[in-house]
């Protein structure tokens, strides 16, 4: 397996990081420990970008002064007196103390160490070399003609050809999509003209990235920092992407239909019109939302003013600087946007942006030629969002004005996981989606009483449960429910699935799916499974939300239920049913119980053609831990080896899944509900913002493996 790849542009501004981020994202899909490396860093003392940019985003344990070799400073003087041998090899053993802690690592290139775009090209072609990395190529096309960009890159190979090096790909960033295939189709024809060591049985993967200008879009923060400037309001928003500025100069009249939506107004600290009449444009629903306002000239509002604002204090960030308005416009127009760990929806775009032009799958058999068998907790997160998108599903979120919902759209949109529709008053909707400073021009609202499929819905609903003696009235009444229109949706082939429960009970989530919906002909019940993500494996726990006393019968349906959710989850079923007691040692009404169910399920199993490994009765220990396994069941195939764990009862399941949560530091994903005919799935009143993204991915995936197949009644 490959151990490392050496990122690296053609020159500044290039994208680097943003090919950096998309990359390391794609690693951890795949294996466990995977670092972050820069040869040379500007200063040791504070601390470099890309490095803290890295380190917390994607939360990587390694010491910072393992994640660089050397400084600039000490590099240019060792090279001044002739020791260039000594830059490469500090650079090698800082390398190699990280190497050991490490399965892969990612190294990314220096920064202007020379004002020479290709002197710097040679230094990273060195270093590479003496790492035995291959190297990610990247350049930007900018403002270049094809031919500029297409020269930087050739200069770039024959560097690396010169030294024995080897390119696995090239990256073209920032170029418009017409320009960017005139771009390909030339390095294709140039690197075929080549006789060196890239064989046409291995070639280059070459891609361009469309520019997107929200990645060049700074922060309020960034240019408050910039220009040395004090926020006087709106500490909370200080995130906001300014999309472009606008002095205002004019009389308001002018000034107004010349805002466009994220502009940052830049204003005299004087001009009170301008200040009241923008937290007015915040504030309207008729008006293009604004990024803030910069107030020159070392000007603040006057204490009359400044009582009004005080009223709408974080409406709208404020920020005073003590430029002129000219010099401080000619500032931030200068400013080159950075990325902050911190900026969510920054590094959403980016990870959607180069998994829209990538080929992830192809870079990741090129990067690494054997995949390990280890899953993290992230790997598993990162599976469900790429799986979910790979074949996007319509999901239906019913608690379409809760915060949390709103913004785990926002990222699922923005990722292209999923399309989504949102239940409730679209008013409502709409004025929370301006006020958190949300873009999800794509979502869908409904309105339950107001949908052109209300009168339907209702009609279809009366006719399914008028035998259970309810009214047309009791119907309409029925459909104005958020939770039972969403599962309607699901009936009529309107939407592929559902996610609800953030702000109503298990029962109001489920009874809709049971009564609208039912089980599948093979299920008799609805059951859960927990995936318990732990260090280094995901297992599955069943069923710990919904039964709370399974009787023999509906344990092995859990048991076969749960085997063939793992499947769906690429998890390999290897069934664990416990008690406390393993093989014939325990005797007793609970674990005949359980042996009687696991005969059942290996029953089923067969029937079903399954060709399942299925142990019971058999404790957790015996389960999980192969020297265990060896003293109490060593015949078993699944004793030391189970991935699939079902416990006799809710009590036993609910508290093992905790405590394990608790004590061990696994990762709990779920509850993932099971034996419905379309998914329809439970979140906790407590979850958090991850625990929905990762809910609507699991569903949309549910929803992708059913996908064809209708269950008549």
């Amino acid at each position: 397996m490959a151990n490392n790849i050496y990122i690296t542009a053609t020159g500044p501004r290039s994208g680097k990081t943003v090919i950096t981020i998309g990359v390391m994202e794609l690693l951890l899909r795949k294996m466990n420990r995977v670092g972050f490396f820069r040869p040379i860093v500007q200063e040791s003392d504070d601390v470099d970008k890309d490095i803290t940019l890295i380190s917390t985003y994607f939360d990587l344990k390694f010491p910072i002064n393992l994640m660089y070799g050397i400084t600039a400073e000490e590099a240019t003087e060792l090279a001044s007196h002739g020791r260039q041998g000594e830059v490469i090899e500090a650079i090698i053993n800082k390398y190699n103390q990280l190497k050991e802690r490490c399965d892969f690592i990612v190294c990314e290139g220096t920064d202007s160490i020379s004002a020479a775009s290709s002197f710097e090209f040679d230094i990273n072609a060195e270093i590479s070399k003496n790492l035995s990395s291959a190297v990610l190529l990247v350049a930007s096309g900018h403002r270049k003609t094809v031919d500029e960009t297409v020269q930087s890159v050739e200069i770039a190979l024959a560097s690396l050809r010169r030294r024995k090096g080897r390119c696995i790909g090239i990256i073209i960033t920032r170029v418009e999509p017409l320009v960017g295939k005139e771009i390909i189709k030339r390095l294709s024809d140039s690197l075929n003209n080549l006789k060196d060591s890239q064989t046409t049985d291995d070639p280059l993967l070459i891609y361009a990235i469309a520019e997107e200008p929200s990645l060049s879009r700074p922060t309020i923060i960034e240019i408050a920092k910039e220009l040395d400037g004090t926020v006087l309001w709106g500490k909370n928003h200080l995130n906001r992407h300014v999309h472009g500025f606008n002095v205002a100069a004019m009389q308001l009249r002018n000034i107004l239909p010349r805002i466009e939506h994220g502009d940052l107004i830049i204003t005299p600290g004087d001009r009170a019109d301008v200040i009241v009449a923008c937290i007015a444009s915040a504030l309207s629903s008729s008006r293009k939302n604004i990024a803030g306002l910069l107030l020159t000239g070392g000007l603040v509002p006057s204490p009359s003013v400044a009582e009004l604002i005080n009223g709408f204090a974080d409406t709208l960030p404020i920020v005073s600087v003590q430029d002129n308005t000219f010099p401080a416009a000619t500032k931030v127009n200068n400013l080159h946007a950075g990325i902050s760990p911190f900026d969510k929806r920054k590094i959403t775009r980016i990870l959607a942006t180069f998994e829209k032009h990538v080929n992830t799958k192809k870079l990741a058999q090129k990067v690494i030629t054997t995949r390990t068998t280890i899953r993290t907790p992230k790997m598993f997160e990162l599976e469900l969002i790429q799986r979910a998108r790979a074949n996007r599903q319509h999901i239906v979120l019913p608690e379409g004005e809760e915060e949390r919902i709103l913004r785990a759209s926002e990222i699922l949109l923005r990722r292209e996981v999923v399309d989504i529709t949102l239940l409730g008053n679209q008013d409502t909707i709409y004025k929370k989606i301006k006020e958190f400073g949300l873009r999800m021009d794509s979502v869908n609202i409904i309105n339950p009483p107001k949908s052109e499929f209300f009168d339907e819905y209702i009609q279809t609903y009366y006719a399914l449960r008028e035998h259970k003696g309810i009214t047309p009235e009791y119907a309409h009444d029925m459909m104005k429910e958020v939770n039972e229109y969403a599962t309607m949706m699901i009936f009529a082939g309107h939407a592929d699935g559902m996610v609800s429960g953030s702000i109503h009970s298990t029962a109001a989530t489920i009874r809709p799916a049971l009564q609208i919906l039912s089980t599948k002909p093979d299920c008799s019940i609805v059951s859960s499974v927990m995936f318990m993500c732990l260090e280094d494996r995901v297992l599955v726990y069943g069923d710990c939300a919904i039964n709370p006393e399974p009787n023999a019968e509906e344990l092995a349906e859990i048991a076969i239920t749960s085997a063939q959710t793992a499947a769906v989850f690429d998890i390999e079923p290897v069934v664990a049913m416990l008690s406390y007691s393993t093989g014939s040692s325990g005797k007793g009404k609970d674990v005949d119980k359980v042996r009687q169910a696991a005969e059942i399920a290996r029953q089923k199993a067969d029937k079903l053609l399954l060709n399942l490994k299925i142990e019971g009765p058999i404790q957790y220990d015996a389960a999980v831990d192969a020297s265990v396994a060896k003293t109490k069941l060593p015949n078993s195939q699944v004793a030391g080896a189970a991935t699939i764990f079902i416990f006799p009862d809710l009590n036993t399941g609910n508290n093992t899944y905790k405590a394990v949560q608790r004590s061990s530091g696994a990762v709990a994903v779920g509850p993932v509900l099971q034996g419905l005919r379309y998914p329809v799935n439970d979140l906790s009143r407590g979850c958090t913002v991850t625990d929905i993204v990762n809910t609507v991915a699991i569903t949309a995936i549910q929803a992708q493996s059913q996908k064809g197949i209708r269950y008549d009644d």
